[in-house]
């Protein structure tokens, strides 16, 4: 099933999501394992949740990256380790021993299968937060990945490299390899929160939610999971057809 919710604006959205995120913490007994995602969508969620009052405890939860940039050092300051200790990791009172990022044990051979064996040992993750790109790529899934496709080093389409270049001088700045959670990784979180903001993302998220489940739009597989929320601005979900509830494979 699937529940969207319209919101005026990205605070607004922010403050749904964060709710979001701290019920399923409380209904978690023990050893809640939280998926967090960097860029412009989720920020309003991280700011939210730290501002909360009385306080949400996040200092023994667990967190996995979605992704990382493969050929920055992880002291640059738009790695991903250093943006979400930045966002997440210092605001929330995260326990920085228990967040990991693709690639942070080690950029080899190996790294991808370490760490979708380390979500399996911390036994799934419970809810993953979500952004979408333009191009209706989730995570570092770009257009063409595999449904099924699990942790690996992949390239970024220039579409990607163009619109993340915001955080670079130029675009030549931003990397063009990257180590992410593949398609079938990130359905196998218990829950999903997508979060989505602003005309730009308006035709990625129609084609997600409403079109046909297809490797050319990543975030499409989404459709199939039992538990997706979607929260979107009015500009993002201009041209969906239907709001509320959806039944699985989109329809209601």
């Amino acid at each position: 099933m699937t529940r969207l919710f319209v919101v005026t604006g990205q605070e607004q959205g922010g403050d749904l999501a964060a709710e979001e995120i701290a019920r399923a913490l409380a209904a978690t007994e023990s050893g809640f394992v939280l998926g967090v995602a960097t860029g412009s969508s989720p920020e309003s969620t991280w700011r939210a949740l730290a501002a909360r009052k009385p306080p949400v405890d996040l200092s023994a939860v667990r967190a996995f990256a979605l992704d990382e940039y493969w050929d920055l050092p992880a002291d640059h300051p738009e790695s991903y380790k250093e943006v979400i200790h930045r966002q997440i990791t210092r605001p929330l009172g995260l326990n920085p021993q228990l967040v990991r990022v693709p690639g942070d044990d080690g950029k080899d051979l190996r790294a991808a299968q370490r760490y979708e064996q380390a979500i399996r040992a911390a036994g799934g993750i419970d809810l993953q937060v979500l952004g979408i790109g333009r191009n209706g790529h989730i995570g570092f899934n770009e257009p063409g990945s595999s449904l099924d496709s699990r942790c690996r080093v992949t390239q970024l389409s220039e579409e990607t490299r163009k619109a993340n270049s915001r955080f670079f001088a130029t675009v030549e700045d931003v990397p063009a390899y990257c180590i992410t959670q593949g398609i079938g990784t990130i359905t196998e979180a218990r829950r999903l929160l997508l979060l989505a903001y602003g005309p730009e993302k308006a035709q990625a998220l129609a084609a997600a939610l409403e079109g046909p489940v297809t490797s050319a739009v990543p975030a499409s597989a989404l459709q199939l999971h039992p538990d997706l929320t979607v929260v979107a601005d009015e500009s993002a979900a201009s041209q969906l057809r239907r709001t509320g509830s959806y039944g699985a494979a989109g329809t209601s």
